[in-house]
């Protein structure tokens, strides 16, 4: 059996696997559908959250990235990791002590305000919205190529799927159902992985295997001497072809710095994260959660710098130099989906790859690298379809969780909470169940027209999360005296400074895209820094300027900085307040 039988054998297991998980735990009232009835074990959390967060630009586009820029992509490794360290610290516990069901809410009650609750639901539902299409982008991709459909028709199936288990469920149905699809996703990951750096360089361990040395087959698979470094190699095979040595980096050494710090800030500020952090029991549990999640991420992330290096090896190894008509099958397969190409310059029939535009003749999107380097390095064809179904899980697993907190934020934060106070519990779970059909729908036919690459889309996403929500939870636990009036202000404020930033050089003026037009160099990845520290300014500015909040929030405040556990009564009363 081929890849493509292979592919529908394991993703028709996979997909049955989280339907019947689904169907068994789904939602019998509002705490189950939005929090899972807060019952469930920190380890089970840490376990729903890693897949939850590790969407398909983790899976898929963060190795193509380190792939093909190097040292460069580091930004995204220490960035997505490192924000959990701010959520364990500033964010898990207080929030776990409020209670409630979702970030506007206790931006609503904090502010004392409907109105900031409504911007609060706004700038949720933005970045939701724009880091689900992402998601559905990359099923589209996986489907386009391993089930030989066209992306229209991947995304169609993907949202389908995605609707059935997330409408269903709820967060109590996804949260089991994405225990099960971190343990597809970090096998499907793996197992590659392990076959190739043992292929290459003798070590299982692909960590170690980045640091080792070539064997002879694996010298002879890429072309150069054995026993060489493998990053030895390849900073000799990039500077040949002039596409850069693997080690060093070219972009400014301040957009290193703020897209990592905007992708940090960005993964503390994420409603569909931060929501998780409300589903365990007690309040040590949010931080020993936000623990045990960091630790399953870890899992993936030690292992993709090695990915992408073998990626990057065996993707120069199989093309250059390679007539058209001898392509690889990998190659003429995913020249079928549009997303690797071959431009033939100069007419002599060879695949050349240069880091001279001019010069190049073959384009690869980099959210192929992972999908496709099994069958670079020729791998069984069951291999292929694991990860396939990995991929899958990856982008399903975080676009349910999205739907959910798009569903939560219209139904419970605008018509329940703003618009329609009244409404019953019943009313308000059938808001959010077309609340999420929609949003699947029009997530979908933006995945059709995305505005780049899955991770510079999600990218975008955090930078958003970042500007809009960080400064208003971090300020709202530690200071007593930010007001409603500042955190409006200073919400629209960051938003607005980053989503214009984004527009302008992602849709206006895409020709200047470049380090060279960049305000201070900074890229639309790493503009949420800028736009946090703007939302700060704003926020500490207005509150200043306006009057201190009521002594009431203000003994809120002082009570959610110290996270003990609320006495009996005291909780009993929390569980029934709205």
């Amino acid at each position: 059996m081929g890849p493509i039988g292979w592919t529908w054998v394991l993703v028709a297991a996979s997909f049955g696997l989280y339907a019947g998980i689904a169907l068994y735990t789904r939602a019998r009232s509002l705490a189950d559908y939005y929090v899972a009835d807060r019952a469930v074990h920190p380890v089970v959390s840490g376990m729903a959250t890693g897949a939850d967060w590790m969407s398909a630009a983790s899976f898929m586009s963060m190795a193509g990235i380190l792939a093909f820029t190097g040292r460069d992509g580091a930004a995204y490794l220490m960035g997505w990791t490192g924000g959990y360290v701010l959520l364990a610290v500033l964010l898990a516990p207080y929030l776990r002590k409020y209670g409630k069901y979702t970030v506007p809410q206790f931006v609503g009650d904090r502010y004392y305000s409907r109105s900031a609750r409504a911007v609060a639901t706004v700038c949720a539902l933005v970045v939701s919205f724009t880091y689900v299409a992402a998601q559905v982008r990359g099923v589209g991709i996986v489907l386009a190529r391993f089930l030989e459909l066209p992306i229209g028709g991947g995304v169609a199936l993907a949202i389908a799927i995605v609707f059935f288990y997330a409408v269903l469920g709820g967060m109590k149905g996804i949260t089991y159902v994405q225990v099960a699809q971190y343990l597809v996703l970090i096998v499907a990951f793996l197992v590659p992985a392990v076959l190739v750096s043992q292929l290459l360089t003798g070590n299982p361990v692909p960590a170690l295997g980045l640091g080792g040395r070539l064997t002879e087959g694996g010298a002879a698979l890429l072309g150069v001497a054995p026993g060489r470094h493998l990053l030895d190699a390849l900073d000799a095979i990039g500077s040949d072809l002039g596409l850069g040595r693997f080690t060093a980096g070219s972009r400014p050494r301040l957009d290193v710095l703020a897209t990592t710090a905007a992708l940090m800030i960005g993964t503390a500020g994420l409603p569909h994260i931060i929501i998780r952090f409300f589903t365990v029991p007690k309040i040590r549990d949010a931080r020993a959660s936000a623990g045990w999640a960091l630790l399953f991420i870890a899992v993936l992330y030690t292992a993709a710098p090695a990915v992408a290096a073998f990626g990057r090896g065996l993707l120069v190894a199989t093309v250059e130099g390679v007539p058209h008509a001898e392509a690889p099958s990998w190659f003429r397969a995913w020249e079928r989906t549009g997303l690797v190409a071959w431009t033939d310059r100069n007419g002599d029939g060879v695949m050349q790859l240069s880091g001279d535009p001019s010069r190049n003749e073959v384009r690869v999107d980099g959210d192929v690298i992972v999908l496709a380097h099994p069958e670079m390095a020729r791998l069984p064809a069951w291999v292929v379809g694991l990860v396939a179904a990995g991929a899958l899980a990856a982008g399903l697993s975080t676009a349910a969780g999205l739907l959910l907190v798009i569903a939560a934020g219209f139904s419970h934060d605008l018509v329940r909470g703003v618009v329609a106070p009244r409404l019953s519990d019943r009313a308000e779970l059938g808001w959010a169940r077309g609340a999420a059909a929609a949003a699947a729908l029009g997530a979908g036919y933006f995945a059709l027209r995305p505005p780049g690459s899955v991770a510079e889309v999600v990218a975008i996403a955090f930078g958003l999360a970042a500007s809009s929500f960080f400064p208003v939870l971090v300020l709202g636990i530690f200071w007593r005296r930010a007001t409603r009036e500042g955190a409006i202000a200073g919400m629209v404020a960051g938003l607005l400074v980053t989503s214009a930033y984004v527009v302008w050089f992602r849709h206006l003026h895409p020709e200047l895209n470049g380090p060279e037009h960049w305000w201070l160099g900074i890229s639309p990845e790493g503009i949420g820094a800028l736009g946090t520290l703007v939302n700060a300014a704003v926020l500490t500015a207005v509150s200043l300027a306006t009057p201190a909040p009521p002594r009431e929030v203000q003994e809120l405040v002082a009570s959610l900085r110290y996270p003990r556990e609320p006495a009996p009564a005291r909780a009993a009363a929390s569980s029934r307040a709205r």
